[in-house]
């Protein structure tokens, strides 16, 4: 029967309990990742199955042209890897100058000129062989099989597919991939997807060396030449994904650890060591004090990070400057309770994406992140394989008098990066890991949920599912239907300039959490997944 999908009641999910756990956006990519468990792999081999499961489950977020980056705890360190990809050869201020003119300050948001080298891929490959117990060509099969026969289209994906066909069904590739039937699937219709399955054998069968070295390589420069683009096969042959150390601060006897620059996570370890100047946890958890003190010291967050950020060998300050304790407390002294601000950047120097996250009963734990940035990222599409690329090049500056000058576009240089997988530890020893997707909304959500875990002892699926607000610029919020009216009007009186939205999806990001109940062989480990995606926890 025809059902209405228009679901009218609030949904509380409750926190799933097991030994071994995945939790994505997407019920089948979970499953893929549980699969991989049930087979005798391990929390490695369950992310890789599930990312590779989501290209195909959530294309609106995420695709095999996508960036990824992964914090892991192998069950005795913390390790960071580094799976976003460089701008092309031919990049530089001039190129877009040439094509954009003079007064192009960014590359564009859309288009061949928007795709750096994706870098999802080698991040597989790097997990899969420094840490996966099965064969890399069984991680693949889950989202093979996904991708051949199809699927049908959730709520919250389809609408997200259908917004975005205006702006994107005459990029290349994009209607012969995403709009079948001349259209966007509705909601419970099938969807196959056989190029990227074709993809993915060529993946599974070369360990990855297709995509970077190989045929899919060769196609995709192609593609790009046809289209105008910068991309070429010796961009790709020279990707390699980096493993790295992550950054981290102590917050309430926990440690957050966030993937170093180009990637905002500072921002998180900024707003966080500023809010331990403050005693949260004596004000109201939903009052106007608290949720005030979060969106002041966000604010401070962003306008070093939105200044300082960039690849780290262009950068003029350094992490360990930007998060120095009597900086940091320095600048909480600007926020005012009595009035909202719009703060600029200090100077430390003087003193559409999906995320998911696995553990296992072995110790180990992931937390992954694969975005293709807006939402289907450049809405470039290479036919013969389905790649649809992502459009982290937007993220440069092409004005040297831009913003942040450490961001100026060069060959072969990352761009600042928005998604940024979490964790956190205890005297050394793993607590959760964690991740809030949606753009700039990625470390406000750390923050919030954070805060209402550490401060007020909420269990994560509670702190996940509580009322978010999000910072945009100056003194301009969105605000989630669901926060208290009297906090929103104390908010607004405060000076905040509020716009209150009930799409939660595109406004306040979704999270995955998996927090460590103990000995991992005895108690395990419990779970949440965020209602405002389609996804789930599951475990055994």
């Amino acid at each position: 029967m025809p059902f209405d999908f228009a679901n009218p009641y609030g949904s509380t999910r409750l926190p799933v309990f097991a030994r071994n756990l995945v939790a994505t956006s997407h019920p089948l990519a979970a499953q893929a990742g549980l699969r991989m468990l049930w087979q005798g792999g391990n929390a490695v081999d369950a992310a890789v199955a599930a990312a590779a499961a989501m290209t195909v489950c959530e294309p609106v977020s995420n695709g095999l042209g996508s960036d990824a980056f992964c914090i892991l705890w192998d069950g005795r360190q913390l390790l960071g890897l580094n799976a976003s990809g460089r701008a092309p050869a031919s990049w530089t201020p001039e190129y877009f100058y040439r094509k954009y003119g003079a007064a192009a300050a960014t590359p564009p948001r859309r288009g061949m000129d928007s795709v750096t080298v994706p870098g999802a891929v080698s991040g597989w490959v790097a997990l899969s062989e420094r840490f996966g117990k099965l064969p890399f060509a069984e991680l693949m099969q889950p989202a093979v099989e996904i991708a051949e026969r199809g699927y049908l289209l959730p709520v919250v994906v389809q609408q997200k597919w259908a917004a975005a066909t205006a702006e994107l069904e005459a990029q290349p590739g994009f209607a012969r991939s995403f709009l079948p039937w001349g259209r966007a699937p509705q909601v419970g219709e099938l969807f196959r997807f056989p190029a990227a399955a074709r993809a993915l054998r060529a993946i599974a069968a070369t360990r990855g060396e297709a995509f970077y070295r190989g045929e899919i390589a060769q196609a995709l420069d192609r593609f790009s030449l046809a289209h105008g683009g910068g991309l070429r096969a010796a961009d790709l042959a020279a990707h390699q994904a980096e493993w790295v150390n992550p950054i981290s601060r102590d917050y309430r006897g926990h440690r957050l650890h966030e993937i170093p620059p180009s990637g905002q996570g500072i921002a998180a370890l900024i707003a966080l060591g500023i809010l331990e100047q403050f005693d949260l946890a004596g004000l109201p958890l939903d009052g106007v004090d608290a949720q005030h003190l979060q969106i002041e010291a966000m604010k401070l967050a962003f306008a070093d990070t939105y200044r300082y950020v960039a690849e780290p060998s262009a950068m003029t300050v350094t992490p360990v400057q930007m998060l120095d304790d009597a900086y940091l407390a320095g600048r909480a002294k600007l926020i005012r309770m009595d009035q909202a601000q719009d703060f600029g950047a200090g100077n430390p120097a003087g003193g559409g994406t999906i995320y998911l996250t696995t553990a296992d009963e072995n110790g180990m734990m992931v937390s992954f992140i694969q975005s293709n940035y807006m939402g289907f990222g450049s809405g470039c599409v290479e036919p013969e394989f389905g790649i649809s690329l992502q459009n982290r090049g937007h993220g440069f500056s092409v004005a040297a008098h831009g913003a942040n000058p450490a961001n100026l576009v060069a060959p072969g240089k990352r761009p600042f990066h928005t998604i940024i997988p979490a964790f956190l530890t205890r005297d050394g020893l793993p607590v959760m890991s964690f991740g809030v997707m949606g753009a700039n909304m990625q470390p406000q959500g750390h923050v919030q949920t954070l805060v209402r875990m550490l401060d007020h002892g909420q269990n994560p699926q509670a702190a996940c599912d509580a009322p978010r607000w999000r910072y945009n610029a100056g003194l301009s919020l969105n605000v989630e239907a669901s926060m208290p009216a009297e906090t929103v009007q104390g908010l607004a009186e405060r000076g905040h300039r509020l716009d209150v939205l009930s799409d939660s999806y595109q406004d306040f990001g979704a999270g995955q959490f998996i927090w460590s109940m103990g000995d991992p062989q005895v108690e395990g480990y419990m779970a949440a997944s965020d209602a405002r995606r389609d996804g789930q926890a599951v475990g055994f």
